[in-house]
């Protein structure tokens, strides 16, 4: 469990700067140059990422039950899941009304997983994990709210077509996620 949590740590801990530090990271920016920011950031992101993934993974062979979801639950995960999808492909389409009516799509998407997983799970390292991702969720689109409204930011709707785009790529990536990706590489298949 612990490295689970050191790498929840270092990975949402990287991802939070922003959150927390805005000034202090503006001020590192300043006096490191952007390249090495962003070199910096990547190294304690991907090492944060490789040991949540181990301590996961570690914590499921002597799970701790916290509470048993009814089967029902899984199916609502996975049915919460698609517009997560979704809202990940619209992050990365431009012009999206989705983007114009949400603003951060991506972080939506993240609360969507998060609150979906930990609906369908009840151990101790699913709690710690799916939970710190909702409450990173949760506070990272808040603050990221607050600083397009400070900047007046506006997302601008592009055509239909974006929308389109984005719904099916989203879906396309759910259901290859689903029926082979989920079962492969985290050993749990969400459609038996």
């Amino acid at each position: 469990m612990t490295l689970l949590i050191l790498g929840l740590v270092l990975f949402l801990g990287s991802h939070s700067v922003r959150i927390f530090a805005e000034e202090w990271r503006t001020r590192r920016i300043a006096a490191m140059g952007e390249g090495t920011w962003k070199g910096v950031y990547s190294i304690v992101a991907i090492a944060g990422f490789v040991l949540v993934v181990w301590g996961y993974g570690e914590a499921r062979t002597s799970p701790t039950v916290l509470y048993s979801p009814p089967v029902w639950t899984k199916h609502l995960a996975a049915l919460l899941t698609l517009p997560a999808f979704i809202l990940l492909a619209a992050s990365k389409t431009p012009g999206t009304r989705i983007r114009a009516a949400v603003g951060h799509p991506m972080v939506l998407g993240v609360k969507l997983w998060a609150f979906a997983h930990l609906l369908s799970n009840g151990t101790l390292a699913d709690v710690l994990l799916f939970g710190s991702f909702l409450v990173w969720a949760v506070l990272d689109y808040t603050a990221a709210k607050r600083r397009d409204r400070a900047a007046d930011v506006r997302y601008l709707a592009g055509p239909l077509s974006r929308d389109a785009i984005a719904i099916a790529v989203g879906t396309l990536a759910w259901v290859v996620f689903a029926l082979w990706l989920h079962g492969w590489w985290i050993g749990v298949r969400p459609f038996g």
